[in-house]
């Protein structure tokens, strides 16, 4: 039924099994282990973990950037950062990977449920009005829910497959009800909107550099400040909120191990270097997707939203129904093709069915059709090296 699909799929990516996405290491990645493991400093603290820092926040535009362990652990302290305490509520989306929703709860927070828009993916500024229009009150210079009463403290876009939500409209409507903006940016490393790096428009944002991401430093994670002072604060918490006082050990409050090895971070340098050649590839890839699926009977491409330029991180489909992708996911994956349907929406997962919801009839939609195509690099020799 898919022949043609599947020979498609195998011109761009060769006869033999077909990933989703794998890592691919085309650079300074081998020299910068061997400088780590021959330092011995292949921990928390190392020249790589500085220089990744430095080398992230000049690419993204961000005013500090500080490691962690991976992106779920950098979006947990993003929202204990913009003050999200136990028993408040958080505003996401429900189309989601379930780390999003695990932070939030890391915190003892509630999230809620937004729609997405069709065109990004991402949660709706519109639809993220009208519900806090119907359902919340600005009180004492607090955003309260009215069914609840427990307090809306912040609200967390993410950056579906890499393609920026409309987070300026979104930012827009958290200064009015008072809500601290979150940007989960875990899929969009190289991703723009209006020229500006994705996770650089809030207060804090959280990149993902695990193994399957666009670049990978085998499990990790970044947060991106404006406020450099807050991003010093946020490097001392991570790192067990020890307190430089010479050989003695002094912490000054309750901190968190979520510092990122030297090791990790030596290869994060080294995969950063060839950025924009990984990135230039997934636009070709991109591009090909996109000119064969034109007018494709059942087939609609996801493409960029308008304003933005994506990294394309998972190149994605949206079939006619679930029935036809539930029947292109079995025929592909059995040749040997690997694809993969849309999280389970968030709201239908056990631990989240009881939080508040408002419609979120796009979501359903896209949760029922899409399915997520091969989108790893191509190429098989990049010049990235320095």
């Amino acid at each position: 039924m898919f022949e043609e699909e599947i020979r498609f799929i195998r011109s761009l990516y060769g006869q033999g099994r077909v990933p989703l996405h794998e890592p691919s290491f085309f650079g300074n990645e081998r020299k910068y282990l061997d400088e780590c493991v021959d330092s011995t400093y292949v921990s928390s603290v190392g020249p790589f973990v500085d220089r990744f820092e430095h080398d992230v926040a000049a690419y993204t535009g961000a005013a500090r950037a500080v490691v962690c362990v991976n992106g779920t652990s950098a979006l947990h302290m993003a929202l204990l950062l913009s003050g999200v305490e136990r028993g408040d509520e958080v505003v996401t989306q429900p189309l989601t990977f379930v780390a999003t929703c695990n932070a939030i709860s890391y915190t003892g927070a509630v999230p809620v449920f937004v729609d997405v828009d069709a065109d990004t993916l991402g949660l709706s500024p519109v639809k993220l009005r009208t519900w806090l229009e119907s359902n919340a009150d600005l009180s004492g210079g607090e955003c309260r829910n009215r069914t609840t009463g427990r307090r809306i403290k912040a609200c967390v876009p993410m950056h579906t497959f890499g393609h920026p939500a409309k987070v300026d409209e979104i930012a827009s409507v958290c200064r009015e009800f008072g809500l601290a903006l979150v940007e989960d940016a875990a899929e969009a490393m190289g991703s723009l909107f209006h020229g500006r790096h994705a996770g650089t428009f809030a207060g804090v944002g959280a990149l993902s550099f695990n193994g399957n991401k666009t670049i990978t430093t085998g499990g990790g994670g970044m947060l991106l400040f404006q406020d450099a002072d807050l991003g010093a604060y946020a490097k001392h918490v991570t790192t067990q909120a020890r307190v430089p006082r010479g050989w003695a050990f002094v912490h000054d409050q309750v901190g968190y191990n979520y510092r990122m090895p030297n090791i990790n971070a030596a290869l994060g340098c080294a995969q950063l270097e060839c950025l924009d050649a990984i990135l230039a590839d997934k636009r070709e890839t991109a591009e090909a997707y996109k000119a064969f699926f034109a007018g494709r009977r059942g087939f609609s491409f996801v493409h960029e939203p308008d304003g933005a330029r994506s990294n394309y991180w998972l190149n994605a489909v949206l079939l006619e129904s679930r029935e036809m992708r539930d029947a292109f996911l079995g025929e592909t994956n059995g040749c040997g093709v690997s694809t993969r349907p849309a999280w389970e929406l968030m709201n239908r997962l056990p631990m989240f069915g009881e939080c508040q919801r408002g419609d979120i009839a796009n979501a359903l939609d896209i949760e029922a059709r899409l399915v997520n195509l091969p989108s790893g690099v191509r190429r098989k020799e990049m010049s990235c090296v320095s």
